[in-house]
């Protein structure tokens, strides 16, 4: 697949360029471009960030980074399976379990979400930072909800993390997760106040907080774009049907003007063919 001039490979992170150390010069450099494609267009194209991700794939699959994110773009499109072995192999390269709840997550999306919850309470989430271990219990979460259990899901989303005042990465996500639960158990007055939370911390619109909110509040929104084109059809009727009246008017005038020309026609035949009176033999002029 083409790559733009503008893609050098230089964008990379340090560690990703690091990695591919191992490769030589052009293959790494051929490698990292379509890794860079894959990070330009995994969220605007997900099968075109898939297509660069395979790739990469076929032209350094032992290195980790590039299993990494062949990984994400099956993930963004929906191949769970493919996904969660590309994980697993990055995961067997490096010793790293930062990949273990998005891990968790493909269990669920394969319809497991039973093994999703056993991965919850494993090891391995000790080792995750705090924002992993957030993402872990947005995932345990959303596996009790597959499983029908929305009160323990609701349970599972009330933290420390949820409770804090404080504006963190992950925290318009938890909160938008733990206002959707609350709405889903018929708690909707709790739910509200937990979507305008969302929507507060929430400054790069990574969720749909505010348009939740005002679903809620009764607020419809109108597309502008839609409206115009409405009125504009009316328009468009209102202006057949004047020319349409015009058209009938002008037949009628016609009309009338043609009768009244078969009435001026009728009245010069008639004088035509009126019989001339012959004069009498008495009304002749005396002779001299």
């Amino acid at each position: 697949m083409p790559i733009p001039d503008d893609v050098t490979g230089e964008e990379i992170d340090a560690d990703v360029r690091q990695e591919l150390l191992s490769l030589p010069k052009g293959l790494a450099e051929d490698v990292s471009r379509n890794l860079v494609m894959v990070a330009r267009l995994i969220d605007e194209d997900p099968e075109g960030a898939y297509a660069y991700s395979r790739i990469a794939l076929r032209l350094a699959s032992r290195v980790a980074a590039v299993r990494e994110a062949a990984g994400f773009a099956a993930y963004a499109n929906q191949k769970y399976s493919e996904a969660l072995a590309e994980f697993r192999a990055a995961r067997r390269m490096t010793g790293n379990v930062d990949l273990w709840p998005v891990m968790a997550d493909c269990e669920r999306g394969l319809g497991r979400p039973e093994k999703a919850l056993d991965m919850a309470g494993a090891p391995e989430v000790h080792k995750l930072d705090k924002a992993g271990q957030v993402e872990m219990r947005l995932v345990a979460a959303g596996a009790r909800r597959d499983m029908g259990q929305l009160d323990a899901a609701i349970v599972t989303l009330q933290s420390p993390e949820l409770a804090s005042n404080s504006v963190q990465p992950w925290t318009a996500r938890l909160r938008y997760a733990y206002a959707d639960a609350l709405l889903a158990a018929g708690r909707e007055d709790e739910a509200r106040e937990w979507f305008a939370k969302a929507v507060e911390s929430d400054k790069d619109g990574s969720t749909d907080a505010s348009d939740r909110l005002a679903e809620l509040d009764g607020v419809e929104f109108v597309d502008a774009l839609v409206e115009d084109e409405d009125e504009d059809e009316v328009e468009v009727e209102i202006a057949t049907e004047a020319e349409a009246e015009d058209e009938i008017e002008t037949e009628d005038e016609i009309e009338t003007e043609d009768d009244e020309d078969d009435d001026d026609f009728d009245i010069v035949e008639a004088e035509q063919t009126k019989p001339v009176v012959e004069a009498d033999d008495d009304d002749e002029a005396p002779r001299g």
